[in-house]
């Protein structure tokens, strides 16, 4: 809302009060104004001129030479090349020495040939936007009207000694979009008392029943609408005032009459529309809700098509006006117009703006109806707009208005106490303070031992509750004069959990690795959505998914991974490390929203080391990967828990792939990519893993204890067993250390030998083991009996023996 100071002083005594302390005021009483312009800052020495002579100058058929009288006797010779430039005009020269917008200087110049002492100006040249320029004027200079004194400043005479202050209003505060409301607001706030129109008209002895009727079919969307008619207006240009004050609240002038009802819209907050009678084609408006694929073409030359859910205002038949936003071509007025319809009512705000955004039109009338008018003011804008018409156009107004009136206005009627008030804003205030806040705000109140009782005007449509009335005290009370205090109570200071702490734990080792954090899409196409899922269950498809790559949600984060590498691979990256930590969605039939589960994932391809200087490279294998998970695990203090068994997945490579089990319990997956797989997504080979972070991070650890640095030597003992091919070194493994008992500290696998000399399905696994007692030195004989219960643990339980 773009507010002029001097015409707020209309209303109001602004006397001692500058535009910028007004506007501190106003923001800190919670109606934050945004900025104020000064309309003629830096502007200087523009005078009002009368062009005595204009005759086309000698030498440039498009610049005319003039002379013009400044005033006090003063005559300039000026070249000006607008082409609505004439003898007679009273016009805004820039004598020499003025300076205009963007510190333009006028200098005496030669033309052509001719002197020029100023410059004739358009009020483009003046700082008002093109955009904003009466149509007659867009394309030249402004013309005054004749009564206008010559050698007054013209940038008075513009009203642009004025300054704007510019509203950041919310959606509640509708009745700030008027200058009576903005009046009501700085009343309230400088505790003073305002001047109110009071419209009366006079009328002549023609009824304006005898002219039109009024029918509303959709009463729920119109329960109020009044017409008047005014007859033998004279449309013509508006005065100065007038265009001045549409052009700085941001209107362009047209002419007098639908210039009145833009000024009403700005005064009351209340739209109007006034149609040219005659061309309505019947004496009957009848408002109701358009039928399907019924056609209006609107005052901007474009036909719309419109919907039962629009409402429209017809002349019985067909649509005149689509209500609330815009009028119709066809009853559009114009400078043959002599007798007005003048339409002033109260619409609901859903079906306005229903229309509005169909049909793209955002009108000042459409944002004043959708957020609500005052129903009291759809009369007294009516009456406002009549006595204008008769002192602007020269109108007759008929006697009494044409109504429909299902309306029922209740005025809101709220309560409270001192003691709330006061515990709310931490203040020691006394009824008669808020007494007297209210009474600023022209609210009727009542007040019964501690209890105040309000009755709130209809223009105030947001205040409904006792907060409401609380919070107009603060505000007027002053939010600066709140006493201000520090909470009272215990407070928690902000931590971690310790699942939150475990997930950073795992991103710093991921990242430490050597592998980068990737951030994908939870949502993934049908065709992937079930490729490397640990719970296979229907995957969650989206009511209204952007795409059909990104309609289901994942159960995987692998595919997504595998996309990253692609797009990485195609340019130019050779080898990418990459991980993510993110939900994944399972479908649960009890309920309507899946199950989030977090999970850990990552994908390798290429090259894990490469030294050029030492000549040396190691391509990515299962072994890489498998150390990587097997060091989050230690990380994590699960070492011991963790176990992989060779497994046979969807998408895996048959030969290497295992599950990863925690306390032998399946938690996740790793293996290699499968080549069918690979070669469609043009990846080399690729290793992936992933696993439930959520099992992983909330498996029980033992406390971290440590060891003294060993005072006595250690003694290793390497065995080469025969075993059948298919039985796995992790259970020969599992089988030492069970069977070892304490003395057993490490037990490594160094060799597989499955050559020529070795019997048929039959294979050779070496063990590295390390006995050691913190206590003593172990002898031989210690060895030999723990080293015999290994070899016969093995013997029983997986069929090895020694190999020869």
């Amino acid at each position: 809302m773009l507010v002029s100071y001097k015409w707020l002083q209309e209303y109001i005594d602004l006397e001692g009060v500058t535009a910028e302390e007004l506007a501190e005021k106003i923001t800190k009483s919670g109606i934050e104004v945004e900025g104020v312009e000064k309309l003629n800052e830096g502007l200087k020495g523009v005078v009002v001129g009368h062009v005595l002579e204009c005759e086309k100058h000698p030498d440039a058929e498009k610049l005319n030479k003039t002379l013009v009288d400044l005033g006090n006797g003063e005559k300039v010779q000026i070249i000006c090349g607008a082409p609505n430039v004439g003898k007679g005009q009273k016009v805004a020269v820039a004598t020499v020495g003025a300076v205009l917008p963007g510190n333009f200087k006028i200098k005496k110049a030669k033309l052509r040939g001719e002197e020029s002492h100023g410059m004739i100006c358009s009020l483009q040249e003046l700082g008002i936007e093109g955009k904003l320029a009466p149509k007659e004027y867009a394309e030249g200079i402004y013309n005054f009207t004749p009564d206008t004194e010559i050698g007054q400043d013209a940038l008075v005479a513009l009203n642009r000694d004025d300054e704007i202050l510019e509203l950041g209003l919310t959606p509640n505060r509708a009745d700030a979009m008027s200058m009576l409301g903005v009046a009501y607001e700085v009343g309230a706030i400088l505790g003073k008392d305002i001047k109110l129109p009071n419209p009366q008209p006079e009328t002549s002895s023609e009824q304006a029943s005898d002219y039109i009727k009024v029918n509303v079919e959709a009463k729920e969307d119109n329960p109020l609408y009044v017409a008047k008619v005014i007859k033998n207006v004279k449309v013509g240009p508006s005065p100065v005032w007038l265009q001045t004050r549409l052009m700085a609240a941001g209107i362009r002038p047209h002419n007098n009459v639908v210039d009145i009802t833009n000024f009403i819209l700005l005064e009351y907050g209340q739209p109007l529309h006034a149609f040219d009678y005659d061309k309505l084609g019947s004496k009957e408006i009848l408002v109701r809700r358009a039928t399907n694929g019924e056609v209006i073409e609107t005052l901007d030359d474009v036909k719309r098509t419109l919907t039962p859910e629009h409402l429209v205002i017809t002349n019985g038949t067909e649509p005149v006006a689509l209500a609330g936003v815009m009028g119709g071509a066809n009853s559009e007025v114009g400078s043959d117009t002599t007798t007005v319809l003048l339409e002033s009512a109260y619409f609901t705000g859903g079906a306005i703006r229903k229309a509005s955004k169909d049909h793209g039109l955002r009108s000042e009338a459409s944002s004043r109806y959708e957020k609500g008018v005052d129903p009291e003011r759809v009369r007294p804008a009516a009456e406002r707009a009549a006595e204008l018409m008769i002192e602007l156009a020269g109108g007759e107004v008929l006697e009494g208005a044409v109504e429909a009136d299902s309306l029922d206005v209740k005025k809101a009627v709220v309560s409270t106490t001192i003691q709330k008030i006061n515990k709310v804003l931490g203040t020691d205030l006394e009824m008669k303070q808020v007494e007297d806040i209210f009474a600023r705000l022209k609210f009727e109140t009542s007040v019964d031992n501690d209890t105040i009782t309000v009755t709130v005007p209809t223009r105030r449509g947001d205040i409904t509750i006792e907060e409401d009335l609380i919070e107009e005290v603060g505000r007027l009370y002053g939010y600066d004069n709140l006493p201000t205090t520090l909470p009272v109570g215990s407070s928690t200071p902000g931590h971690l959990s310790e699942y939150q702490k475990k997930r950073r734990v795992v991103r710093r080792y991921m990242e430490g690795a050597g592998l980068y954090q990737a951030v994908t899409y939870s949502l993934t196409s049908a065709e992937k959505a079930t490729q490397y899922a640990l719970d296979q269950r229907e995957p969650v498809e989206l009511a209204m998914p952007m795409s059909e790559d990104r309609s289901i949600l994942r159960l995987s984060i692998v595919p997504q991974l595998l996309e990253v590498l692609k797009y990485n691979i195609a340019r130019q990256t050779d080898s990418v490390a990459a991980y993510e930590t993110g939900a994944v969605f399972l479908k649960n039939n009890n309920e309507e929203l899946p199950e989030e589960r977090e999970h850990l994932a990552a994908a390798i391809t290429g090259l894990w080391e490469s030294h050029p200087w030492q000549g040396e490279k190691k391509p990515v294998d299962f072994f890489v990967l498998k150390g990587i998970v097997e060091g989050l695990f230690a990380k994590l203090g699960l070492e011991s828990q963790l176990d992989f068994q060779k497994a046979e997945l969807d998408g895996l490579h048959p030969g290497r792939t295992a599950e990863i089990l925690l306390n032998g319990n399946v938690i996740g997956f790793i293996g290699q990519v499968h080549p069918t797989m690979q070669k469609s997504l043009d990846l080399k080979e690729t290793y992936v893993f992933e696993l439930s972070l959520k099992a992983l991070l909330e498996a029980e650890t033992a406390p971290l204890q440590y060891t003294a640095i060993p005072r006595f030597p250690s003694i290793t003992r390497d065995i080469a067993l025969v075993v059948d091919k298919a039985t796995a070194a992790g259970n020969l493994e599992k089988i030492i250390t069970e069977a070892s008992g304490s003395l057993l500290k490490e037990v490594n696998v160094f060799d597989l030998y499955e050559g020529e000399k070795m019997e048929e399905g039959k294979k050779s696994l070496a063990f590295s083991l390390k006995y050691f007692d913190p206590e003593k030195t172990l002898t031989d004989e210690d060895i030999a009996k723990a080293h015999n219960k290994v070899l016969a643990a093995l013997e029983e339980k997986a069929g090895a023996v020694l190999r020869g």
